[in-house]
């Protein structure tokens, strides 16, 4: 059973799956940080210099002291952290669209299957042919 073990781990399929999901997550944090500190800042600024992060829609305030009895912690609905999260969305997929497409080029189209020499016809007119001359 272990070495049937060490036979599936060992498969190419196992590994290169292993490959894609470590480049995935090292992609993701990428993205993420693009997104994070390049755009979203760009979008602040041309949203009249706010950060979307922060925004937020307050049900309930908080009130007390945290530790102590009696404190209540804030309720809200956190609408700008979503918006944040629609942007990585957009993002990621942009970027995943273009990784395929650049991925996509650099396969060469299957070659053209090669003539596999005179079709049935052709052998049948030269054999007419043929025949008409003796």
């Amino acid at each position: 059973m272990l070495k049937e073990f060490k036979n599936f781990i060992m498969t190419g399929n196992v590994i290169d799956f292993a490959v894609a999901v470590i480049m995935a997550g090292a992609v993701g944090l990428v993205v993420n940080g693009f997104v994070a500190d390049i755009v979203m800042p760009i979008v602040g600024q041309f949203a009249g210099g706010m950060d979307f992060a922060d925004m937020k829609l307050v049900l309930t305030e908080t009130s007390g002291v945290k530790g102590e009895a009696g404190y209540v912690a804030e309720n809200a609905i956190r609408w700008g952290a979503w918006v944040n999260t629609i942007v990585n969305l957009l993002i990621v997929g942009f970027v995943m669209f273009l990784i395929v497409k650049a991925y996509n080029k650099t396969k060469t189209p299957p070659a053209p299957p090669a003539p596999s020499g005179p079709s049935q016809e052709d052998l049948l007119v030269e054999i007419r042919d043929l025949l008409k001359k003796q």
